[in-house]
């Protein structure tokens, strides 16, 4: 072959041998196509995060970009799933609504390599952008995650609220036997019931601004707070003269007979209490 005929090698950028820079090589690109090694999983972590001020518009998908690139720069050992587009194994349990604060979020994520929880900890939240914090890792108990998930306590501010009319539609609400609300969904109009999910629901007149305190049991469909007070506008009338901040403060298992939602993350091993 003489020296006319003889090709150039292919241009590389930033180490990508097709010279595309926008391509799988770029150093943004997505986990599911970093080249890795099908390690077997020996750990598993939960994780409890909490959404707050800006970030709580961040959307659940928003969410899990976020995270999956502060699981690279943290540089945890994943493991990632079989077949033809590989992932990283993380489980995600109950989101909350988009433009909802959250103290309370959770996933499990597998890795290769044992971990010292509050390192993982530390480098995921100094990972993340301020909003999106980490509060706590610990290795994974027995049981699934979501099975521990039953409920969630809410925080409903309403500033400019009457004190009086907001104790007044909880009253009411509660003592319906049923309360139909609709939501628009991509499939069309779905009824649900708001009441039968309520496990507890009270109005604090003391607090400023008047804040509803709701323990929402998980069904399907979820029950979000928003359609709480759809339920308390039915049934009493009731609208907050302003729009609502709500806060999840917490998920757990809910107690019947104590009235009372449990830790998730309780049992798990080594963990202080």
């Amino acid at each position: 072959m003489t020296g006319s005929n003889v090709r150039p090698p292919p241009a590389r950028d930033n180490g990508c041998p097709t010279g595309d820079s926008a391509g799988p090589c770029r150093e943004d690109r997505p986990l599911s196509t970093v080249p890795h090694q099908q390690l077997p999983a020996v750990q598993k972590l939960r994780v409890r995060f909490a959404k707050r001020g800006r970030l709580r518009f961040t959307s659940h998908r928003d969410f899990q970009r976020a995270f999956e690139r502060a699981l690279r720069r943290a540089d945890v050992p994943m493991a990632w799933s079989q077949g033809f587009t590989p992932h990283p194994r993380v489980s995600y349990a109950g989101a909350a609504p988009t433009g909802a604060a959250s103290e309370a979020e959770y996933l499990e994520l597998a890795v290769t390599r044992v971990c010292d929880p509050e390192q993982v900890r530390a480098a995921l939240d100094a990972a993340l952008p301020p909003g999106l914090d980490v509060v706590e890792v610990v290795e994974a108990g027995p049981g699934a995650l979501a099975d521990r998930l039953q409920a969630s306590s809410w925080a409903i501010e309403l500033p400019g609220a009457v004190p009086g009319q907001a104790a007044a539609a909880v009253t009411t609400f509660l003592a319906a036997a049923s309360v139909p609300v609709e939501r628009l969904t991509k499939n069309g109009v779905r009824q649900l019931d708001p009441r039968a999910a309520v496990l507890r629901l009270t109005a604090d007149t003391d607090a400023d601004p008047v804040t509803l305190r709701a323990v929402v049991r998980h069904q399907s469909p979820t029950v979000r707070p928003d359609e709480v007070l759809a339920g308390l506008r039915l049934v009493a009338g009731f609208t907050p003269p302003q729009p609502p901040r709500t806060v999840r403060l917490a998920q757990g298992e809910w107690d019947d007979d104590t009235g009372v939602l449990g830790d998730p993350l309780a049992d798990a091993p080594g963990r202080d209490t």
